[in-house]
């Protein structure tokens, strides 16, 4: 553990201002309420507090933030009470602590509905003082750093919330090289054989080509000195789940993987960078579509650098970040450089940007919508890379990758977007779904009556335009929906025996947690919501009335007297689906859906076929159908899915597996479905789940009938 007095040098290292004399008591106290607990790994609790605070004097953080890491655990896991440390710290230490308090309270990997919630929570956390996650992600990136010690359940669920939200949260906020930490720590516990894998690659390259790294600096060094340019070079290999990603995204092997390595020079002025990346385009071939200029146009969390990508030594691709020494400052500590100190002053440093303003521009319009869509707004922004386009008049709109003419007029404004009706793009007319490139000039086209479309939806890239197209079609689809609820609703209601009626609507929107009968209808008619569902709210003696049971035997019309029948082996048809039955001496009659290959070989034998169609009613879960499922190589997955399929009243009747590998593996699994209702309802549960890759239903061509 680190001494108080060393701790205290590392802060009088970039603030010799610092009050020594109260890190000293917060070293003391904190250790002090801590004393007799033990972290997982055996070690006094007090340890990790300790190097959480010495992480954030490495971005040079003030003194209020480096004792706030010292007391981030005391309110929750100790004696000690808000009111206390407001006493002896002042109410700005008391309120980053209690701020830090909640946020681990917060259940971020929790169900969807209350993981939106807790994530509204983290983002009005950070609204109030961005320090606050700032000692937060410190806190979680010491946790990866020992999270050995955890079970290996807990391992997974920490590493997965890493993965899905700390990491993106702190490359959000610029802070780059903690992304790529969490992200790299994350990996070993989520996929350590995949990790272990290109490390023993690149240990093996090394030995084949020898370590080139020292090799291309040296190259870049000779090329600055020879211009008289003065400049840091710094060069490495990206990290293992980096080269990963990169490897599923362009589904490459590593041996075609070529830009694995990154190099970095630091410069003394703005003009000095456009020199140097002169330099580098004049000595090696510049590869096209890999140049981003982000010193013209910077990212809203002030990061300022040049990227480009170049054929290097030995035709190598390699990565080249250019930047001043600021820039450089900014680019490491991201938002944090806001409260960043140097020889005991807040650094000026021009480009580090205001927090407050930081988070303005982050949860713009994320309160309006419900909590699912503030999540799915929140994540979209979190992992969005930018384009910078152009109006007509040169301002700068900034968009995420990916992003269409239909969120570029959303980001201008949202009744621009509403009566969007087509764009230029460089003065030539694009489709809407076209995706916008940096340095491009962008031209919106109105019309007075023009409504967004459903399609919209599909193709924006932006969480704002998704919003407001949400909003605007609920406005103009609401009444139409109501209407149809209430022709739906008085069907339904009459099929059983009962009217409808105001009140029996305001009962059953009640009883199914929804404002008022004009919501409900106004669900049922946008198929929200199912009219047996309002059915059974009310009636659940009535709600199957009148629903016959099907028995085997006559599951199937259309076949003489004396025929029986059976499901084809090779394509499974199920009750709902299109049907046709071929005759078999000794065998009867056997069904095959109307799409099956296997009828090919029968067209020639018109004699043999039966025209044949499914009994109406509700038919036994005895319908045997193949699945292939491409799941997570994790512990506790096929568990997981099998209990899944088990929720959704599907009996598992065999199972087989056909691929595996170290982070997935694929299988057949044997279900017994009612029908074709039940297996679509079956196929979207599975779909929805995260751990399953794919889903698809396996029809075994090779099987007799």
């Amino acid at each position: 553990m680190i001494d108080v007095e060393d701790l205290i040098a590392l802060v009088r290292n970039y603030n010799p201002r610092t009050n020594a004399d109260l890190i000293r008591k917060a070293y003391a106290y904190g250790k002090d309420m801590h004393d007799g607990q033990f972290r997982h790994s055996g070690e006094p609790y007090f340890t990790h507090p300790v190097a959480v605070a010495a992480i954030l004097t490495e971005q040079r953080l003030d003194d209020a933030t480096i004792i706030t890491a010292l007391l981030h655990d005391t309110i929750e896991d100790t004696r000690s009470t808000y009111s206390e440390v407001s006493e002896m710290f002042g109410p700005e230490i008391a309120e980053l602590v209690d701020g830090v308090t909640k946020l681990t309270n917060l259940q971020l990997s929790s169900s969807a509905s209350k993981q939106a919630e807790n994530f509204r929570k983290l983002f009005m956390a950070m609204s109030k003082d961005l320090r606050v996650i700032l000692v937060k992600l410190a806190d979680r990136l010491h946790n990866m750093r020992t999270i050995r010690s955890m079970r290996p359940e807990k391992q997974a669920q920490k590493a997965r919330e890493t993965m899905e939200i700390f990491a993106p949260l702190a490359g959000r906020m610029g802070m780059q090289w903690m992304r790529e930490e969490l992200e790299d720590l994350a990996f070993k516990v989520l996929n350590h054989e995949a990790r272990t894998s290109i490390i023993r690659r690149f240990v093996s390259l090394q030995k084949e080509t020898g370590d080139v790294i020292p090799q291309i600096t040296a190259d870049i060094r000779h090329l600055l000195e020879d211009a008289n340019i003065e400049a840091d070079v710094f060069g490495r290999a990206k990290r293992p789940y980096s080269i990963w990603r990169k490897m599923e995204e362009k589904q490459l092997t590593f041996s075609r993987l070529s830009d694995i390595y990154g190099f970095r020079i630091i410069t003394r002025s703005e003009m000095d960078c456009y020199r140097v990346l002169g330099l580098i385009h004049h000595r090696w071939r510049a590869v096209p579509g890999r140049f981003k200029d982000y010193i013209s146009q910077p990212k809203t969390n002030g990061y300022r650098s040049i990227h480009t990508t170049v054929s290097g030594r030995d035709g190598k691709r390699v990565e080249v970040q250019i930047r001043t020494r600021q820039m450089h400052e900014v680019a490491e500590a991201g938002v944090a450089a806001h409260w960043s100190y140097r020889d005991g002053e807040r650094a000026a440093n021009p480009f580090a940007v205001d927090p407050a303003k930081w988070i303005s521009t982050l949860t713009e319009r994320f309160g309006e919508g419900d909590h699912d869509e503030f999540l799915e707004n929140v994540k979209l922004e979190m992992y969005s890379d930018q384009v910078f386009c152009f109006s007509p008049k040169g301002d700068v709109v900034k968009l995420p990758k990916g992003a269409t003419p239909i969120d570029y007029a959303y980001a201008i404004h949202t009744r621009i977007g509403n009566s969007c009706v087509g764009a230029k793009v460089d003065g030539i007319r694009v489709p809407l779904w076209t995706r916008l490139k940096n340095g491009q000039s962008v031209e919106i086209i109105t019309a007075a009556g023009q409504r967004p479309q459903a399609t919209w939806l599909d193709i924006v890239a932006t969480g704002r335009a998704r919003a407001a197209i949400r909003k605007s079609l609920r406005e103009e689809d609401r009444s139409r929906f109501v209407k149809l609820g209430s022709e739906l609703a008085r069907v339904a209601f009459e099929h059983v025996g009962r009217k409808v009626s105001d009140k029996a609507l305001r009962t059953a929107a009640k009883t199914l947690g929804l404002p008022d009968e004009i919501e409900l209808l106004a669900q049922l008619g946008s198929a929200e919501l199912a009219a047996s569902e309002v059915l059974e709210a009310l009636y659940p003696e009535l709600a199957t009335k009148g629903v016959e049971t099907v028995e085997p035997a006559r599951a199937v019309i259309g076949l003489g007297a004396d025929q029986t029948f059976k499901r084809a082996s090779c394509c499974q048809p199920l009750p709902g689906e299109r049907i046709v039955g071929i005759t078999y001496r000794g065998q009867g009659v056997v069904i095959h859906a109307i799409d099956c290959p296997a009828l090919e070989e029968f067209e020639e034998q018109p004699g043999r076929w039966v025209d044949l169609h499914w009994s109406t009613g509700q038919h036994g879960a005895n319908n045997s159908v193949s699945l292939k499922i491409t799941i997570a190589n994790d512990a506790g997955v096929l568990g997981h899915i099998c209990t899944l399929i088990g929720q959704q009243k599907a009996n598992i009747s065999d199972l087989n597996f056909i691929d595996r590998k170290p982070d997935f593996y694929s299988l057949v699994v044997e279900v017994e479905l009612r029908d074709v209702e039940h297996l679509h309802t079956l196929l979207t549960a599975l779909e929805a789940e995260s751990d399953v890759a794919q889903v698809e239903r396996w029809r075994d061509l090779s099987r007799k009938p």
